[in-house]
Protein backbone atom coordinates (compact mmCIF):
# COMPACT_ATOMS: atom_id res chain seq x y z
CA UNK A 1 0.00 0.00 0.00
CA UNK A 2 1.56 3.28 -1.05
CA UNK A 3 1.48 6.05 1.46
CA UNK A 4 -0.75 9.16 1.35
CA UNK A 5 2.03 11.62 1.43
CA UNK A 6 4.01 9.69 -0.77
CA UNK A 7 1.14 9.63 -3.53
CA UNK A 8 0.15 13.38 -3.17
CA UNK A 9 3.88 14.15 -3.72
CA UNK A 10 4.28 12.12 -6.86
CA UNK A 11 1.22 12.94 -7.90
CA UNK A 12 2.44 16.83 -7.63
CA UNK A 13 6.00 16.30 -9.25
CA UNK A 14 3.84 15.06 -12.29
CA UNK A 15 1.64 18.13 -12.75
CA UNK A 16 -1.54 17.36 -11.34
CA UNK A 17 -3.52 19.69 -9.25
CA UNK A 18 -3.12 17.38 -6.10
CA UNK A 19 -5.94 19.56 -4.07
CA UNK A 20 -6.52 17.34 -0.62
CA UNK A 21 -10.11 17.37 0.07
CA UNK A 22 -12.07 15.78 2.83
CA UNK A 23 -15.21 13.40 2.23
CA UNK A 24 -17.97 12.83 4.57
CA UNK A 25 -19.90 9.50 3.54
CA UNK A 26 -23.33 10.49 5.50
CA UNK A 27 -25.81 7.59 6.63
CA UNK A 28 -28.92 7.86 8.76
CA UNK A 29 -28.74 6.28 11.55
CA UNK A 30 -32.02 6.83 13.08
CA UNK A 31 -35.39 6.90 12.02
CA UNK A 32 -36.67 9.50 9.01
CA UNK A 33 -37.90 11.67 11.46
CA UNK A 34 -34.82 12.07 13.39
CA UNK A 35 -33.36 13.32 10.24
CA UNK A 36 -35.99 15.63 9.55
CA UNK A 37 -35.88 16.82 13.16
CA UNK A 38 -32.12 18.06 12.48
CA UNK A 39 -32.50 19.51 8.75
CA UNK A 40 -33.04 23.40 9.96
CA UNK A 41 -29.76 22.90 12.40
CA UNK A 42 -27.92 20.87 9.75
CA UNK A 43 -28.68 23.43 7.17
CA UNK A 44 -27.91 26.28 9.39
CA UNK A 45 -23.94 24.74 10.23
CA UNK A 46 -23.36 23.96 6.43
CA UNK A 47 -24.23 27.40 5.52
CA UNK A 48 -21.63 28.90 8.22
CA UNK A 49 -19.04 26.49 6.36
CA UNK A 50 -20.07 27.26 3.39
CA UNK A 51 -19.92 31.35 4.05
CA UNK A 52 -16.46 30.77 5.86
CA UNK A 53 -15.18 28.52 3.41
CA UNK A 54 -15.01 25.27 5.08
CA UNK A 55 -17.58 23.98 2.62
CA UNK A 56 -16.93 23.01 -0.59
CA UNK A 57 -20.19 20.81 -2.00
CA UNK A 58 -22.53 18.63 0.01
CA UNK A 59 -25.53 17.34 -0.95
CA UNK A 60 -27.99 14.10 -1.35
CA UNK A 61 -27.13 10.86 -3.55
CA UNK A 62 -29.58 8.47 -5.30
CA UNK A 63 -29.93 5.03 -4.99
CA UNK A 64 -28.09 3.30 -7.78
CA UNK A 65 -31.08 3.06 -10.11
CA UNK A 66 -30.71 7.06 -10.09
CA UNK A 67 -34.08 6.99 -9.68
CA UNK A 68 -34.83 7.44 -6.04
CA UNK A 69 -33.34 8.93 -2.61
CA UNK A 70 -31.54 6.71 -0.44
CA UNK A 71 -30.66 8.91 2.66
CA UNK A 72 -26.88 8.75 1.97
CA UNK A 73 -25.28 12.42 1.93
CA UNK A 74 -22.04 13.72 0.72
CA UNK A 75 -20.16 16.59 2.07
CA UNK A 76 -16.65 17.55 1.08
CA UNK A 77 -14.93 19.68 3.50
CA UNK A 78 -11.52 21.74 2.99
CA UNK A 79 -9.95 21.91 5.77
CA UNK A 80 -6.11 21.50 7.10
CA UNK A 81 -5.74 18.10 8.06
CA UNK A 82 -8.09 15.19 8.49
CA UNK A 83 -8.40 15.44 11.89
CA UNK A 84 -9.67 18.71 11.15
CA UNK A 85 -12.13 17.76 8.77
CA UNK A 86 -13.18 14.98 11.12
CA UNK A 87 -13.93 17.80 13.83
CA UNK A 88 -16.43 19.55 11.27
CA UNK A 89 -18.11 16.48 10.71
CA UNK A 90 -18.70 15.98 14.01
CA UNK A 91 -19.87 19.43 14.85
CA UNK A 92 -22.57 18.84 12.71
CA UNK A 93 -26.21 18.49 14.51
CA UNK A 94 -27.13 15.68 11.73
CA UNK A 95 -24.12 13.44 13.30
CA UNK A 96 -24.05 15.32 16.70
CA UNK A 97 -27.58 14.19 17.70
CA UNK A 98 -26.85 10.18 16.40
CA UNK A 99 -29.54 11.27 13.44
CA UNK A 100 -26.88 9.98 10.65
CA UNK A 101 -23.63 8.56 10.85
CA UNK A 102 -20.56 9.17 8.91
CA UNK A 103 -17.15 7.78 7.25
CA UNK A 104 -14.26 10.36 6.38
CA UNK A 105 -12.04 10.04 3.50
CA UNK A 106 -8.99 12.29 2.24
CA UNK A 107 -9.57 12.88 -1.25
CA UNK A 108 -6.69 14.11 -3.56
CA UNK A 109 -8.35 16.06 -6.34
CA UNK A 110 -6.19 15.52 -9.52
CA UNK A 111 -8.13 16.09 -13.02
CA UNK A 112 -11.25 17.48 -13.72
CA UNK A 113 -12.89 20.96 -14.88
CA UNK A 114 -15.13 23.13 -13.37
CA UNK A 115 -17.45 25.98 -15.20
CA UNK A 116 -18.94 28.93 -14.05
CA UNK A 117 -20.78 31.04 -15.93
CA UNK A 118 -21.86 34.77 -14.00
CA UNK A 119 -24.05 37.04 -15.55
CA UNK A 120 -23.19 40.44 -14.83
CA UNK A 121 -26.47 42.28 -15.61
CA UNK A 122 -28.75 39.58 -14.34
CA UNK A 123 -26.86 38.38 -11.26
CA UNK A 124 -27.47 34.71 -12.51
CA UNK A 125 -24.56 32.06 -12.20
CA UNK A 126 -24.28 28.66 -13.79
CA UNK A 127 -22.27 25.76 -12.43
CA UNK A 128 -21.33 22.66 -14.58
Amino acid sequence: MVAWADYKSEAKSRGALALELYVALSTPAKAPEDVKASLPDHLAYQAKLEHSGQLAFAGPMSDETGEHMQGIGLIIYRADSLEAARKLAEDDPMHKSGARSFVLRRWLVNEGSLNISIGLSTGTSTLS
